[in-house]
């Protein structure tokens, strides 16, 4: 990996440029800077969500989340190389899981609301999935392995499931959206 920082204000970024971790300089608006961009963002909103009360486990898996968000960054921040192991994505899919068979399944679609732990839950799964489009436009335009885009895929998805499961904290629920097909009896189909 480069450098580490040991100044944060070198003004080497005054004229529209940001260096990657192979010591490159590239435009702040590339498409591999964007999508860098979007994981911290995403690795910011889980770190606000830790704030919060959590079940126990729940903050394990964040830190840990927010650990494999870091390696994905530096991944990004180097072509071509590999930090993002395939374990990590793995380990959402048993974290997933987990969490879901403890949950009643949905019937109807709910809204991103709740009680403020889950309402974050909710930030952080949108934000993943901006993350993830980020991701896939990069691939498209270069060289990038699948695992950072199934593991931001699968994070938005345990994002979602942990809503759930912050929102049944104390007793709580889902917030499920009023849809007038609904109300009159009327099939999703």
């Amino acid at each position: 990996m480069g450098k580490r920082l040991t100044q944060i204000a070198t003004r080497t970024g005054d004229d529209g440029t940001t260096g990657l971790g192979n010591n490159t300089r590239v435009s702040k608006d590339d498409l591999r800077v964007h999508a860098m961009g979007e994981v911290d963002e995403l690795n910011s909103h889980i770190g606000l969500l830790l704030c919060e009360d959590m079940p126990e486990g729940v903050v394990e898996l964040l830190v840990e989340i927010q650990h494999q968000l870091f390696n994905l960054g530096g991944e990004l921040s180097i072509p071509g190389f590999e930090l993002l192991k395939g374990e990590a994505v793995i380990a959402l899919d048993v974290a997933l899981e987990h969490y879901n068979a403890k949950l009643p399944k949905l019937q109807e679609f709910i809204l991103p609301a709740g009680n403020r732990a889950a309402s974050q839950a909710h930030v952080c799964r949108t934000v993943a999935r901006r993350a993830e489009r980020a991701v896939v436009a990069l691939g498209a335009a270069q060289a990038l392995r699948d695992t950072p885009r199934q593991y931001l895929n699968r994070l938005s998805d345990l994002m979602f499931v942990l809503a759930r499961v912050l929102n049944r904290m104390n007793g709580g629920d889902d917030v499920y959206w009023k849809s007038e097909r609904l109300k009159r009896g009327e099939s999703q189909e």
